[in-house]
């Protein structure tokens, strides 16, 4: 069984009654994951582990809003439990590395999301970088090469910019472009020591599950062969789901089934079957629960 991190504060997170990152995203992927368990997760990210991604100045700056109204940056509001819930889900994300190293597959089912939040300020949503916070942990383990997949319909501006200058992190977005956050091009390809480390691949709208996947396995699969991840990160969105309502993607559940299978078997050939996937965007209720089943289903796979 996969294993599947989660904690009621997670769905506390709750900034305005129409916002599309709402407690009800939760609530709908817990629904469509019934029976399985839920394992409830109940340490938060120290300073130490969330200062590897992001500025003490930043953290000062949500640990000042801890219980309050506030903001942590451009388009990510919160409200009195949002940093109790980013801590924990930073938390969350670090649990799940030492479980993966263990032999375990799973999915972190927390909010608020991450891959928008820079080292300097929170972005779009996000307020920690979760599965940046998770790659920086995993570093520490010694793992010596992570793939970091992020899937979601807008580009991992944020993930991509913590570890645009580092070889021992492959980054790689598939997104639909124009889109916000307006970044993520193909020209975008990393600098310094970590240049042809990041690898993004703008699709544009309409495009579908056939297309979203061959885009990857034309260009992530041969960058492998030499990269030889050892460890598989996933930043999972659904917000490319045809239905989805920020967004002009044409992706189904079985596409994001697809895409999971495909990182499943790169995890098996080089990273010893280690793959967990971190809750990102997906906005439309009623199909968010099924596009999580598929991908859970896909990581219980023998």
């Amino acid at each position: 069984m996969a294993v599947l991190l989660y904690d009621p504060i997670f769905s506390a997170h709750d900034v305005d009654p129409k916002h599309p990152e709402c407690p009800a995203r939760l609530g709908a992927i817990l629904a469509a994951l019934a029976p399985r368990h839920l394992e409830k997760h109940s340490r938060e990210a120290t300073r130490a582990e969330i200062e590897r991604v992001h500025t003490p100045t930043y953290l000062d700056h949500l640990l000042a809003q801890r219980g309050r109204w506030g903001e942590a940056g451009p388009e990510a509001e919160l409200c009195p439990a949002s940093v109790d819930a980013a801590l924990l889900a930073a938390g969350a994300a670090i649990e799940l590395v030492d479980r993966l190293l263990l032999g375990e597959r799973g999915m972190v089912l927390s909010r608020p999301p991450g891959h928008h939040a820079r080292p300097h300020e929170g972005m779009g949503f996000c307020v920690l970088n979760n599965i940046a916070v998770a790659a920086a942990h995993a570093k520490t383990k010694g793992v010596e090469r992570i793939l970091i997949v992020d899937w979601d319909v807008h580009h991992g501006n944020g993930t991509q910019e913590v570890f645009y200058r580092d070889p021992s992190v492959f980054f790689c977005s598939i997104h639909q472009s124009p889109l916000y956050p307006d970044s993520g091009f193909a020209d975008e390809r990393g600098a310094g020591a970590g240049l042809g480390f990041t690898l993004n691949l703008p699709m544009p709208a309409g495009s579908d599950d056939q297309e979203w996947l061959s885009a990857l396995e034309k260009n992530l699969v041969p960058a492998l062969q030499s990269f030889q991840p050892q460890l598989i990160l996933v930043s999972a969105g659904f917000d490319a789901h045809q239905l989805d309502p920020l967004a002009g993607s044409w992706l189904t559940a079985e596409g994001f089934r697809a895409m999971t299978r495909l990182l499943r078997g790169l995890a098996h050939t080089y990273a010893f079957g280690r793959i967990g996937l971190f809750l990102e965007g997906g906005y439309r209720l009623d199909t968010l629960g099924g596009c999580v089943l598929a991908c859970v289903e896909e990581l219980e796979r023998v």
